[in-house]
């Protein structure tokens, strides 16, 4: 029986939080051709230094981009390449100094002073831009052969209906733009991995108000309702790797990744039922999509 092997899969959560596993790691490769990404790099490859470097290792986490280059507009432009509407640049700053002359009060002589200043500047990065030369965009070599695809798995997540972009080093679900957002196919380690991950984001895509309308009343990251929605998800990808035949080798980091909310677990004895009957629903939900979304074809062609 499926329930059985959902019932199974929950424990075996339950039980990998309580022994405390290893913290949780992304499964895709983070690398580009310019090498892996240490310090962000200037359009000519030479490294930003001081806290430069800290603005744009922010600026990339938080936007997911895995090239480490950076650019001006005005260089991109020089380059032929034009910096996509609506990006939005992060900023960066220049350090000098100006030569001032004035008069030395105690002397009555004329003097040169040198006057630090810092001024702020906008760059992107070389993904935000069309049109650069090609090996602006290499990534590392891929650990995946891209035609390396699991039919079954690319079939559902096809019918879901979801809009699922590649790009960047992060996988999450945005509500206010209602889209999933997955690295690409061919840095991950290997295709299960790749699946689960985009099970686990889909889950999350099904809470949306005009789909099962799941809201835990979460306010910030971290939060009681943050963390039953990721469970939720993380439960809706094990039960979409069973109803998918994925057997991802079996990976400690992710329980970790919800270990940090284990205590809601232990504050509430129904937090984990509450959690697997909403994963249910929600893997319940993209499965009638399936049908639907292949009816769709059948009745257009009886009509023609």
């Amino acid at each position: 029986m499926k329930t059985d092997i959902y019932e199974r899969v929950t424990a075996r959560i339950i039980t990998d939080l309580e022994q405390g596993e290893r913290p949780w790691f992304k499964p895709w490769n983070a690398e580009h051709a310019a090498g892996r990404i240490t310090r962000p790099l200037r359009h000519n490859g030479q490294p930003y230094r001081g806290i430069n470097v800290v603005m744009l290792w922010s600026a990339a986490v938080a936007a997911g981009y895995t090239a480490p280059i950076w650019m001006t507009y005005r260089q991109a432009q020089e380059l032929g390449a034009q910096v996509r509407k609506g990006e939005t640049g992060s900023l960066v700053v220049f350090a000098s100094t100006i030569t001032r002359t004035g008069t030395d009060e105690s002397s009555g002589q004329e003097v040169e002073e040198e006057i630090p200043f810092i001024k702020g500047y906008t760059v992107f990065n070389v993904e935000q831009i069309d049109g650069l030369p090609a090996h602006f965009y290499t990534p590392a070599a891929p650990r995946l052969d891209p035609v390396q695809r699991i039919a079954k798995a690319e079939a559902f997540f096809s019918a879901s209906g979801a809009s699922i972009r590649h790009g960047g080093n992060m996988a999450f679900y945005s509500v206010t733009e209602d889209r999933v957002q997955m690295p690409p196919f061919e840095t991950f380690k290997d295709a299960e991995s790749y699946y689960v991950t985009l099970a686990h984001e889909v889950t999350h895509w099904t809470r949306h108000p005009s789909r099962l309308d799941r809201d835990f009343g979460r306010k910030r990251w971290g939060d009681e309702g943050y963390a039953m929605e990721e469970l939720v998800a993380e439960l809706g990808a094990a039960f979409l790797s069973v109803d998918l035949d994925l057997t991802p080798e079996p990976r400690a980091d992710h329980a970790a990744y919800i270990a940090h909310w284990l205590k809601v677990l232990k504050a509430d004895k129904r937090a984990i039922f509450s959690a697997a009957a909403y994963a249910q629903r929600a893997a319940d939900y993209l499965s009638r999509l399936q049908v639907q979304n292949q009816a769709e074809p059948m009745r257009e062609a009886r009509a023609a």
